[in-house]
C-alpha cells in the first residue's frame, strides 16, 4: 500500500492540519470503521486499491483523486476531509479554468509536479471528473472514514434529449490509406530507424486491426493468441476485468511474422511464451507500459504529418492529433463503413451495450449529407446575390 500512497502524493509531504487525521468531515468515534486507514491519502489509496484489477480505470480515477487533493490543499487550504458542499462548487469552477501553471506543457507528465491539466475541462469532462470524486467520497462514507459526502447534494438535472453522439476522432479510410504509405517512406538509413519502422508499423496495424484499448495492447502477450477451428483468436482481458476475444485476420499474422522476423525471434507465437506482442524498440522482452505505446502512436503520426506540412495543413494537423483511441474509433468505423454486423463490432468493441456501438455508424449521416447538398447542385441553386 505504502507504494500507492506514493504515487498519489502531489508535492510535499502533508502536514497535520491538511493530512485529514483531524479533518471536521471525519467520521465521529463509535462509528464502525471497515479500513484501517487515518489520513486522507492512506483512505484513497485503500479505494483506488479497489480498482487495480483495472489499470484504465486505475489511472482516471487516480487522476481525478490527485486533481482534487492537490486544489483542496494547495488553493483552499484544507484537508479532503474538511471539504464541505460549497468547496465542491468552488472546485466545479476551477475545472473550467484551471491556472496557466498547472496546465503548464514544460512540466512532467508524472512524478510529484506532474502537470495535472491540459486545460479546461469540458462539460462532459467535468461531469465524469465530479462522477468519479462522488463515487470516492461514498465509500469512504460507507467504509465509516466520513461523516457525510458533500458531493450528494449535488441536484439531480433532468438532460435535455440529444441527438444520437457520433464518433469525431477517426480517420476516414483515404486518409488512413495514405498515412500507412507515408509510413513506409520514412527513413530506414540507420539500424536504429529501422528498429523504430518495423516497431512503428507493426504498432499501428496492431491498434487498427484489433481495436484495442492502449493499456489492452501493451499488456497483450504472445500465451494471448490461440488458435480455434483454424482461425486466429486474440484473448483480452478488459474493462472491468471482463474477458472477450478479437478474431485476427490472415494480413495481421503476417505482419505479426514480419516483426518477428525481423526481431530474429520464430516467425510463429512459442507456446507459453509471455513475451509481449509489442517489443522494446531493439527487441527487447520488457513490456512497455500504456503510456510507451500511446508515445509511439503519437510520435509516429507526428512524423508522416511532417509531409503533409506544406501542401496540407489541414491533413496534417488531424494527424497530429491522432492518439491510440483514434485507432480505435478508426477501427469501429471503417467495420461498420464495411457492412459488419453491428452485434459484431459490439464483440469486437467489448461493449456492454449496442447503444454505445452505434455511434461509429456513420454511413446514414453520409446519406444523409449527400441527399441535402446534392438536390441544391441537381437544382442548379444558386446562392450569390
Amino acid at each position: 500500500m505504502s507504494d500507492m500512497t506514493v504515487t498519489i502524493a502531489v508535492g510535499v509531504e502533508l502536514p497535520p492540519a491538511l493530512s485529514g487525521t483531524h479533518g471536521v468531515n471525519r467520521a465521529p468515534a463509535g462509528v464502525p470503521r471497515q479500513i484501517a486507514a487515518d489520513t486522507d491519502v492512506a483512505a484513497i489509496s485503500v479505494w483506488l486499491a479497489e480498482y487495480m484489477a483495472s489499470p484504465h480505470t486505475f489511472r482516471s480515477y487516480r487522476k481525478e483523486a490527485e486533481r482534487l487533493l492537490a486544489w483542496a490543499t494547495q488553493v483552499r487550504g484544507k484537508a479532503i476531509s474538511s471539504l464541505t458542499r460549497e468547496d465542491v462548487l468552488a472546485y466545479e469552477i476551477f475545472l473550467t479554468s484551471p491556472p496557466a501553471d498547472w496546465c503548464d506543457d514544460a512540466l512532467a507528465r508524472r512524478g510529484d509536479h506532474r502537470r495535472l491539466f491540459a486545460g479546461p475541462l469540458s462539460d462532459r469532462s467535468r461531469r465524469q471528473a465530479i462522477g468519479i470524486l462522488a463515487g470516492l467520497f461514498n465509500y469512504l462514507v460507507r467504509a465509516g472514514y466520513l461523516a457525510g459526502s458533500p458531493f450528494a447534494l449535488q441536484p439531480r438535472r433532468r438532460s435535455a434529449r440529444k441527438a444520437p453522439l457520433r464518433i469525431e476522432r477517426f480517420l476516414d479510410r483515404p486518409l488512413w490509406t495514405d498515412a500507412l504509405a507515408q509510413l513506409d517512406c520514412l527513413p530506414r538509413l540507420t539500424p536504429r530507424e529501422y528498429q523504430r519502422y518495423e516497431r512503428s508499423r507493426w504498432t499501428l496495424r496492431l491498434l487498427y486491426e484489433t481495436a484495442l484499448r492502449v493499456s489492452e495492447a501493451a499488456q497483450a502477450q504472445e500465451t494471448d493468441l490461440q488458435m480455434v477451428r483454424g482461425r486466429w483468436w486474440l484473448r483480452v482481458i478488459g474493462k472491468g476485468g471482463i474477458e472477450g476475444r478479437i478474431p485476427l485476420g490472415d494480413a495481421l499474422i503476417q505482419d505479426f511474422a514480419r516483426y518477428r522476423s525481423f526481431l530474429g525471434l520464430s516467425p510463429t507465437p512459442e507456446v507459453g511464451s509471455r513475451r509481449p506482442l509489442i517489443l522494446g524498440i531493439a527487441g527487447r522482452d520488457d513490456a512497455l507500459t500504456p503510456t510507451a505505446v500511446y508515445l509511439i502512436v503519437k510520435d509516429t503520426f507526428s512524423r508522416i504529418a511532417d509531409h503533409w506540412d506544406a501542401k496540407d495543413p489541414v491533413r496534417a494537423t488531424q494527424l497530429r492529433r491522432v492518439s491510440t483511441h483514434w485507432l480505435r474509433h478508426t477501427a469501429a468505423s471503417h467495420q461498420a463503413d464495411d457492412g459488419t454486423p453491428i452485434h459484431h463490432i459490439q464483440q469486437n468493441l467489448r461493449h456492454s451495450s449496442v447503444a454505445t456501438t452505434s455511434i461509429y455508424l456513420h454511413a446514414e449521416d453520409d446519406a444523409r449529407h449527400a441527399m441535402t447538398t446534392e438536390r441544391h447542385q441537381r437544382a442548379g441553386t444558386r446562392w450569390d446575390l
